[in-house]
């Protein structure tokens, strides 16, 4: 079977504090200065979201995904508490695991384990539960408005990447990055949160569907999780 380097990939390409450390410049069209300041675009994102103060509630979460690559289909459950996670695929048989637990990590994609990157685990330590609080404004010096298919949206750019905000619902429609990128297609609401419901993600020469089929929030995770 071929190998899928997806785990980090998909655990990481939404996170503002751990995409890509930098991304090339690419050709944009029709790019405006946007009226709004960064602070704004991450300001109306949270609130769109559900709130702030319903964001900073949430301690941890178990998302079920189911994953369409490479004419697989693959299980997917994630467990997160702070800067801690732990992500196991389930493919033919076979599991696939990516664990952080808040200083270090590895990979282990049927019994081939390595460390995550030195280089990733800075910016790890600094990501969140919930990962729209992982955005500082401060990282972003100006916002533009680009369209695609005819609808505007408020991008944020950074040696992180590029993250685009729908103008009209304040929500993140696209991420883009050295690692890949990925396209929001829906949202989901639990327990008065949005999250992702489905996306269309591309990294690592793969293309992937990735849905949501299941959000629990504040149970089921405790620190053994990541032992």
């Amino acid at each position: 079977m071929k190998k899928i380097i997806i785990p980090f990939f998909c655990a990481v390409l939404f996170s503002g504090s751990v995409a890509a450390q930098q991304t090339a410049a690419s050709a944009k069209t029709e790019a405006v200065k946007s009226k709004l300041t960064p602070k704004e675009v991450v300001d109306n994102y949270i609130k769109a979201l559900g709130g702030k103060d319903k964001l900073d509630a949430v301690k941890s979460t178990i998302t079920d995904n189911t994953l369409a690559v490479q004419g697989m289909e693959i299980s997917m459950t994630t467990k997160k508490m702070g800067n801690k996670f732990k992500s196991v695929q389930t493919v033919m048989g076979q599991q696939m695991v990516q664990l952080f637990d808040g200083e270090k990590g590895y990979f282990d994609q049927m019994g081939t384990k390595m460390d995550i990157p030195a280089d990733k685990i800075a910016e790890l330590k600094k990501s969140k539960t919930i990962d729209a609080l992982g955005y500082d404004p401060a990282n972003f010096k100006t916002v533009t408005v680009e369209k695609i298919d005819g609808k505007d949206y408020n991008v944020l750019t950074s040696d992180k990447g590029s993250f685009y905000f729908d103008t009209a619902t304040g929500l993140l429609y696209k991420s883009s990055s050295k690692e890949g990128s990925a396209v929001v297609k829906s949202y989901m609401t639990v327990d008065g949160i949005q999250f992702p419901a489905e996306m269309d993600a591309e990294g690592n020469g793969q293309k992937i569907t990735i849905k949501t089929t299941k959000v629990v929030v504040n149970s089921g995770v405790t620190d053994a999780d990541f032992k």
